[in-house]
């Protein structure tokens, strides 16, 4: 019998390895607190004093750490595991990498500073005297790019689980495989850079990668545990398995990663609810709307006024170098606030828009989007492809069609509560009216026209992979999304003579003028256009 020293759920803890035995796992449990954990697969104990001293009395032969816990309240603290290193070079710079946070030490200068201070959420350590910046996708190229040879030290430190609350939950060593099955049906795989799993993992479908949490999940079945639990005995990997808590919520803004971190006031999201703001808009609101607060935590909300809104926009555009479209929502959340919420008058807090950005979307030739269905040979992910294109739906809407709005009468496909909370109607294609049946024989959808794991409506994400895949097979190199269905559904109906009104009833669209975009993609009248060019004689 033999205790260590561990860290679970971020508080420090004793563990207790002993072959099974019933009589000392009856005697253990007289302990206060004692637990089992399926991670360590061992029984565990407070580290504490009081503690340690009964599982001596309770078991004088076991083998036990070298130093006994202090008495001292801090027993129970969460471990600090974000300390920057001790031997930070005072001339060069040197940045650490823990998990989600980068720490820069770096001598004092001002450009260095300015550079920092456009990172998003970047913030000055005092006690520590040092940087500290979010791990966010890019971050860490965009440091290495801009110090380059300056760099005299960059540390890498093993990768941290954050849990369900934003915690440090416990490191995750260089031999370790993490596998947890979550409450949504997929497992999460996490460990240290291993380039042949890595290929194993991508060979399971509908696999995905976190970029901002680092890991690899894939929909959950016990065979595919089972093979990868295979791969990892081969790699000498120590695999742990355990299953997420259902109850958990996941938390993916980074609060904890911010000192008195402010959330978006309740009266905000009680007033986007009460004027029926959709929950897309309001997520977005809340999220640049705290953003803006905590670029001035040390003001009350109140006190922010008209020159530091303007002083925020203008950095979010010249330091954030953040798109027109973002920039437009960032003023729409905060005008919501200072005029809706607290009724200010509009004049005040009216500040200049930017000039919108003359972006074409790209589409798809009729050919692609029949060589993109071929593909697909999956007839529910074909029948999906099938009524986004023929229906010129968006994604959001996609997922929202019941069997009801199928009107196979008068080859209809009804859109309700679409942008703008509006109904619609839509053509429904012949073709995949046929395709549909034979789906419905197959699958027996409810309520949804297509249904994921337990009847509930089919995800967004799910539909993303189903088309990445398929443009893969097809061989189509454009960058495209789902969306560029809808696009290429408009811009086909222009090309075949369909009048602009029409297409704009069937894609919803309320002005005109968005529809009119699809006049500067197609092809139309094209080939009666000759270059000048070809009446030169040159050759």
């Amino acid at each position: 019998m033999k205790a260590s020293k561990i860290v679970n759920n971020g508080e420090a803890r004793i563990k207790i390895d002993f072959p099974y035995n019933r009589e000392m796992i009856s005697i253990l449990r007289q302990i206060s607190d004692a637990k089992w954990s399926k991670t360590y697969n061992a029984w565990h104990i407070p580290n504490t004093k009081t503690a340690f001293n009964q599982l001596k009395t309770l078991f004088p032969e076991i083998e036990l750490p070298l130093k006994e816990p202090s008495n001292k309240k801090a027993d129970n603290t969460t471990i600090n595991t974000f300390l920057p290193p001790q031997n930070f070079n005072s001339k060069g710079v040197t940045i650490a990498v823990f998990g989600r946070k980068i720490t820069i030490k770096l001598p004092k200068n001002e450009v260095d500073t300015r550079f920092i201070l456009g990172l998003r959420y970047s913030r000055w350590d005092r006690k520590q005297f040092c940087w500290i910046v979010p791990n966010y996708p890019g971050n860490l190229d965009l440091i290495s790019d801009y110090f380059k040879e300056r760099i005299t030290e960059n540390l890498i430190y093993d990768e941290l689980l954050i849990n369900n609350k934003g915690e440090n939950q416990r490191t995750i060593g260089n031999n370790d495989l993490l596998i947890i099955k979550t409450s949504t049906g997929r497992l999460k795989l996490l460990f240290a850079y291993n380039l042949e799993l890595t290929k194993v993992i991508k060979l399971f479908p509908f696999h995905s990668w976190n970029s901002e949490n680092k890991w690899w999940s894939i929909p959950f079945a016990q065979k595919f545990v089972d093979e990868i639990k295979i791969m990892a005995k081969a790699q000498n990997l120590n695999v742990l398995y355990e299953e997420e808590d259902k109850k958990a919520i996941k938390e993916r803004i980074s609060a904890f990663d911010i000192p008195n971190y402010r959330s978006c006031p309740e009266e905000y999201i009680l007033k986007l609810k009460e004027l029926r703001y959709s929950e897309q808009t309001i997520k977005t609101y809340k999220g640049l709307f705290e953003e803006f607060i905590n670029y001035y935590h040390k003001f009350e909300i109140s006190k922010i006024d008209e020159s530091m809104i303007i002083a925020f926009l203008r950095y979010l555009v010249l330091e954030r170098k953040i798109s027109t479209s973002y920039q437009n929502q960032a003023i729409n959340a905060i005008k919501f606030y200072f005029e809706r919420v607290l009724g200010g008058q509009r004049k005040v807090y009216l500040v200049d828009r930017p000039r919108a950005e003359k972006t074409l979307p790209v589409v798809l030739s009729e050919k692609e989007i029949g060589d993109l269905l071929r593909a697909t040979e999956n007839i529910k992910h074909k029948a999906i492809l099938m009524l986004c294109y023929s229906g010129g739906l968006r994604l959001s809407e996609l997922i929202k069609v019941k069997l009801k709005d199928i009107d196979s009468n008068r080859m209809q496909i009804r859109v309700e509560q679409a942008k703008g909370k509006k109904d619609r109607y839509t053509i429904l294609s012949i073709k995949l009216l046929e395709i549909l049946r034979d789906y419905f024989k197959i699958y027996r959808p409810k309520t949804w026209l297509f249904e994921g794991s337990k009847g509930m409506q089919y995800s967004t994400r799910s539909i993303q992979s189903i088309m990445k895949e398929s443009c893969v097979k097809a061989g189509i190199k454009k960058k495209v999304s789902v969306h560029s269905l809808r696009h290429s559904f408009a811009t086909h109906l222009l090309e075949n003579g369909t009048d602009l009104r029409y297409i704009q009833s069937l894609l919803g669209h309320a002005s005109s003028k968005t529809t009119e975009i699809y006049t500067h993609i197609t092809t139309k009248g094209f080939d009666q256009i000759k270059s000048p060019m070809d009446k030169l004689d040159f050759l």
